[in-house]
């Protein structure tokens, strides 16, 4: 290295706010649970993506002490009337209501000037409560009726933005969908999270961070699979780097986790080649 660099590199690392966070690699075993609260570790989770808001800090110090990471979900791209910051967002950035779920619009994530300081409060939050990461979802606004004239480079903006403001932090981040920007994105993000790709036949796109050695974390619903369609069809078919589970839509806890090597009360598995879970008739992993 150029010894006449460093003192600039120092300095830059500093103005940035640069601090050491965790990478995920090898964690295989993902509890995605939004619904209800997860009150004791659960057998073989690694790692949690729990709510931000809904989740106390004690909650995860609990976690982090059987070994397992946290991670914090948050809507970037969309407005939720019940948060407790709802009342932070103008209505010159709401657009159309997001089908399919109430009480909930997209955003105008042009709007950074306004939506900056909303978003740094909530990345703030989760470093408050000790979580290791986030989970900001739905970044893909460019390609859905938001009601806004959104294009890729907006976006683009907006989830390097969102990245390096979590990475100042020390916090890790997923990138949420979005795969026809992964390659551009990739080296601002730690993991990926996926949802349906198996089902709309996308999960190719995922290759830019599977090759890099991040994680991607491939939800699959009940909606799309059953139990031994997902069996069958999924979990025959799983590239390596991609961590594949089943949910119900309420993500309450429930899952089918392929090779994950969890123990499962009642369920007896082996452990390399077969899944681990419960079936629909079991009660939940969460209580």
């Amino acid at each position: 290295m150029n010894r006449d660099l460093l003192p600039l590199l120092i300095a830059l690392a500093a103005g940035c706010g640069l601090t050491s966070r965790w990478h995920p690699q090898k964690e295989a075993v993902w509890l995605y649970q939004l619904s209800q609260p997860v009150t004791a570790p659960q057998p073989g989770v690694e790692v949690y993506v729990l709510d931000l808001f809904d989740t106390p800090p004690e909650t995860v110090a609990l976690l982090q002490r059987s070994g397992a990471r946290v991670v914090a979900y948050f809507s970037a791209g969309s407005w939720e009337d019940w948060r407790p910051d709802a009342a932070l967002y103008p209505e010159s950035v709401l657009g159309a209501a997001y089908e399919g779920w109430d009480r909930e619009r997209w955003v105008d994530i042009r709007a950074l000037d306004i939506l900056a300081p909303i978003l740094s409060a909530r990345l703030d939050l989760a470093v408050q409560k000790g979580f290791d990461g986030v989970d900001p979802d739905n970044v893909d606004g460019y390609l859905n009726p938001t009601g806004f004239a959104l294009a890729p480079a907006h976006q683009l903006q907006f989830n390097r933005w969102l990245a390096q403001e979590a990475h100042r932090r020390g916090l890790a981040v997923s990138l949420k969908n979005d795969p026809e920007q992964a390659a551009a994105l990739e080296p601002y993000f730690d993991f990926a999270v996926s949802e349906s790709c198996f089902a709309e036949g996308w999960c190719d796109l995922w290759q830019p961070f599977t090759k890099a050695g991040k994680p991607v974390l491939a939800i699959e619903y009940t909606d799309a699979f059953t139990e031994t369609e997902f069996l069958q069809q999924v979990c025959s078919a799983v590239p390596a780097g991609l961590h594949a589970v089943l949910h119900r839509r309420k993500l309450e806890g429930w899952g089918v986790w392929w090779g994950a090597g969890i123990a499962v009360p009642g369920v007896a598995k082996d452990l390399v080649s077969q899944p681990n879970h419960q079936s629909a008739d079991d009660r939940p992993l969460a209580s």
